[in-house]
């Protein structure tokens, strides 16, 4: 489960960073931290195989063998708690993005963000699932 864990983190913290990417180039939205050093990568990375451990141990181990994206795209969704409540006020923006002049903005593109990286659980596991 070990190798499961380390490529369905990887990958969908990866596409959730070419999201970023994305939509500074698409929409000229700056990604969410800016000057991002290897100590915050690397957290950013923990972050997303600790995620996608707890995913692989809520949906077990058949989810890899037919992967569907509900499951994915729900897990996702409920990541965005994380910036929600920790990030977003540990960075001084308030609960949910509150001091901010469009909370609604934020916690949307939030949302987005974190539906991506549910995305890429689901693609990492249909990768998975081809083995």
């Amino acid at each position: 489960m070990t190798v499961e864990i380390i490529i369905t983190g990887i990958g969908a913290t990866l596409l959730m960073d070419f999201w970023a990417l994305a939509r500074k180039r698409l929409f000229g939205v700056a990604a969410p931290v800016r000057g991002e050093r290897v100590l915050g990568w690397t957290f950013h990375y923990l972050t997303g195989l600790l995620f996608a451990a707890a995913f692989l141990v809520l949906v077990g181990g058949d989810w890899l063998q037919r992967p569907t994206p509900g499951p994915a795209l729900l897990f996702g969704a409920l990541t965005v708690a994380a910036p929600l409540l920790l990030m977003q006020p540990g960075f001084g923006m308030g609960l949910a993005a509150a001091r901010t002049p469009r909370p609604w903005q934020v916690r949307s593109r939030a949302l987005a963000t974190h539906l991506v990286f549910g995305l890429g659980l689901y693609l990492a596991g249909l990768l998975l699932a081809l083995r």
